[in-house]
């Protein structure tokens, strides 16, 4: 069963071309259900069955796993037994009608527009760290990239004359997207700034010293300048939820948002009309004539 689980992560490395980070969590949740096959001494992949999987699931949901948590176990398996049935190794899935228990669904954290202009809109030093964290939360905010790709971004993906940045999200698909004024702007004042430090490659965002900046720098300089402007923590993905539903607030384009997000099911991405609707719940229960109650009025 070791030799068939790492054959299907080297073929998810080499074909299907996933990220590390990806890779990683795939290896973390099939590891517990080759230790868990190990402990009910099920010696082949073909033994596994949905009342096995049903019984893994309920234990380590007792444990604290998240549904989200045990949702990814669940895909992870029926990628690996996709593999296995594909292979000849077995003919079957035991993920298959298999659902996580359900969880409560926590709305993803945002900036309303009057705090993400305050964020933006401060005074920006002359100098080389100012105007490279400005341009990286103006592009954050502006395009709703994530995290790594905005890392990964090279100067040939930047489109200034058209406005437009080219990124390569999850699952290597690579999306064109729109960057407003103000980013293209803030990214004009920093690109010749980026020059002084003897860049090591074609990073876009790099240290004083040229070398490009990793996730942890960007999320240090993101949330830093989130005490600084607002008083609160902030980091990438907050600026990316915030780029959502700022867009399908004006909009109230579901599918553009999802693709300008790089989501491959509109599932993921209508969790922002969840927000769009409890925005508009807040404005009613305070504006309305017939929302208002007296702090009486319940007795």
């Amino acid at each position: 069963m070791q030799v068939h689980l790492d054959a299907y992560c080297a073929h998810l490395r080499s074909e299907r071309q996933v990220s590390d980070h990806t890779l990683q969590a795939y290896r973390r949740d099939l590891d517990k259900v080759l230790a868990f096959c190990e402990k009910e001494e099920l010696r082949e992949w073909g033994a596994l069955d949905i009342q096995h999987l049903r019984r893994l699931v309920a234990r380590l949901h007792q444990q604290g796993q998240s549904s989200r948590s045990l949702a990814r176990l669940l895909s992870a398996v029926r990628g690996l037994y996709r593999y296995l049935n594909r292979e000849g190794i077995c003919n079957h899935d035991p993920a298959n009608g298999l659902s996580p228990p359900k969880g409560e669904r926590r709305l993803p954290r945002t900036l309303d527009t009057d705090r993400a202009l305050q964020l933006l809109e401060g005074a920006v030093e002359d100098d080389f760290l100012a105007h490279r964290d400005q341009a990286m939360l103006e592009l954050f905010y502006s395009s709703g990239l994530r995290l790594s790709e905005l890392t990964n971004l090279n100067l040939e993906q930047l489109d200034l004359a058209d406005g437009l940045v080219q990124v390569h999200g999850k699952g290597s698909k690579t999306r064109v997207l729109p960057v407003g004024r103000k980013a293209r702007e803030a990214l004009q004042q920093w690109l010749p700034l980026r020059g002084l430090s003897n860049p090591a490659d074609d990073a876009v965002f790099v240290s004083q010293q040229g070398r490009r900046l990793g996730p942890r720098a960007i999320q240090l300089r993101v949330k830093a300048a989130g005490e600084r402007e607002l008083g609160q923590n902030l980091h990438p993905h907050m600026l990316r939820h915030s780029f959502a539903s700022h867009l399908l607030e004006s909009s109230q384009d579901l599918r553009a948002v999802q693709e300008m997000l790089g989501h491959a099911d509109i599932a993921t991405t209508q969790i922002y009309t969840h927000l769009d609707f409890q925005h508009l719940a807040t404005v009613y229960d305070s504006a309305h004539p017939r929302a208002k109650r007296s702090k009486d009025s319940d007795t």
